[in-house]
């Protein structure tokens, strides 16, 4: 009864066992949109981190130039032992003991005017600050741009991919009914031996569709800093086909929409202003700069004395001297108090020696080697060069759109043709099967109808997804959320 009891429960536990592992689910594995790629990339770029670095060590700069705005404050303390002979500067008397002695001392600079130097360097490290800042919009959208090519990319590969198998599908079957044929003597066996080879070069071209989907999802795993593994899965959008009859905006009207949105021409505009700006700054040495400073200052010095109240003077009396009278010298007496004396107290001291100071201080700049106007030369020097940069930032804008422009153009035509071709064909390839399949046509001709079906429909798909990108890179420089529709 044990023995039983004890193989039921065995039994009983296997069984558990087993059903959490067949009926437990498993983990979801992630399918990848093209927004999750874009935020990862967005997210884990070292690029766009290094960049943000950058941004964030301008704020501080920033910051810094607005307190320079401030007055500043220094405190100075000094603790001094004399030794030998020198003047004691609180006493003005010679000391020729060893001296200790003490300063304390505060004192702060406000600058009431120095040609608006520094509030144009505060305008010059914002303008800066925003260029960056639009820099960092730049890196993203470019980052961005790239996430959608590779996407489009292994999207594509996924789809050249599926038609291989598709058309592997067809030649099998095929060869099944030609070997049919064969074994009942209406076929020649030579047709047999071709079409075999057919379906072994379209398994080959299986074989070669897979590498590049492979290829393409790694690519796209580096781009974004994706740890690299065999389990990645993007999304499969439903995608409209490209509009045959579509409008595309002209050129001129994509580049005045970007030029007034696109973050390369706002950094290169920013970086202007900052230019106007620093040639401000050097203008502002020419002027005269007025400034005001305090202090308060107090200290104690060990050979300054004060008579001790504590002790009782003592009067002596002596020669003080000699006085002659009608040629007789005659002695003088007088008499004097002896006091005792005592440091003065550091108290007493710091009391005593306390002194405050206000001044205004003008400074004219008359003549300094030609520095300032040197230096205003290279300001208006920087000025020009991010004028030219501007004009460049503009220039190559509008290259990039007539060349994406006439790209998206090129595509649609081209996918427009596939499409006629695709249409022609399969109609070609139907009317080719059906004499093929009543054996007035040879195998070898049915393959070259079915090889020129399946080049069609792949270049067909690449059209596709040519025109989808070149229209992407439109929709970018209009301002547009990076999309594939």
């Amino acid at each position: 009864m044990y023995l039983f009891h004890r193989k039921f429960m065995q039994k009983a536990l296997l069984v558990a066992l087993l059903s959490l592992i067949f009926f437990i689910p498993a983990t979801a594995q992630k399918i990848w949109t093209l927004e999750d790629c874009v935020q990862y990339a967005l997210d884990h770029n070292l690029d766009i981190k290094k960049q943000l670095l950058t941004v964030e060590s301008y704020k501080k700069q920033v910051l810094q130039s607005k307190l320079n705005l401030l007055p500043d404050l220094n405190a100075n303390a000094t603790n001094v032992w004399n030794f030998g002979q020198t003047i004691d500067m609180f006493t003005n008397t010679f000391a020729n003991t060893t001296v200790q002695s003490n300063n304390f001392y505060l004192s702060s600079n406000f600058t009431l005017f120095n040609g608006l130097t520094k509030l144009n360097t505060i305008r010059e490290n914002q303008y800066t600050l925003d260029a960056i800042r639009f820099d960092l919009d730049v890196l993203k959208d470019n980052t961005s741009l790239n996430v959608a090519q590779f996407y489009l990319t292994m999207l594509l590969n996924t789809e050249l991919l599926e038609n291989a198998r598709q058309q592997v599908k067809i030649t099998q079957d095929q060869v099944g009914r030609v070997k049919k044929m064969v074994e009942a003597g209406s076929s020649a066996k030579g047709d047999l031996l071709n079409i075999q080879a057919q379906q072994a070069a379209e398994e080959y071209t299986v074989v070669d569709a897979e590498n590049k989907l492979n290829i393409a999802g790694l690519s796209l795993q580096l781009l974004i800093d994706l740890p690299v593994t065999k389990d990645f899965t993007i999304e499969k959008p439903v995608l409209n086909p490209p509009e045959t009859t579509k409008q595309l905006l002209n050129p001129e009207q994509v580049y005045n929409i970007a030029v007034e949105n696109r973050p390369e021409i706002k950094s290169a505009d920013l970086r202007v202003q900052a230019a106007e700006k620093s040639l401000a700054i050097a203008r502002g040495l020419l002027y005269p700069s007025l400034t005001v400073s305090g202090s308060w200052g107090t200290g104690y010095s060990g050979a300054s004395k004060e008579i001790d109240p504590n002790v009782q003077p003592v009067i002596l009396s002596g020669p003080a001297g000699t006085v002659t009278v009608h040629d007789t010298n005659y002695t003088v007496y007088s008499s004097y108090t002896k006091n005792s004396y005592r440091t003065k107290s550091f108290t007493n001291q710091l009391h005593d020696n306390n002194n405050q100071s206000i001044g205004f201080y003008l400074r004219i700049p008359l003549f300094n080697g030609w520095q300032t106007r040197t230096s205003i030369s290279q300001a208006k020097i920087k000025e020009d060069a991010a004028q030219v940069d501007l004009d460049i930032s503009k220039r190559e804008l509008r290259k990039s759109i007539e060349l994406a422009y006439a790209d998206a153009v090129a595509a649609l035509k081209k996918y427009n043709s596939s499409q006629q071709k695709v249409t022609a064909q399969e109609e070609s390839f139907k009317y080719t099967q059906q004499k093929f399949d009543v054996g007035m046509l040879t195998s070898f001709d049915y393959n070259t109808a079915k090889k020129d079906l399946s080049t069609a429909q792949s270049e067909l798909l690449q059209s596709k997804y040519d025109f989808i990108f070149r229209t992407t890179i439109i929709d970018f420089y209009m301002g547009k959320p990076i999309a594939i529709k």
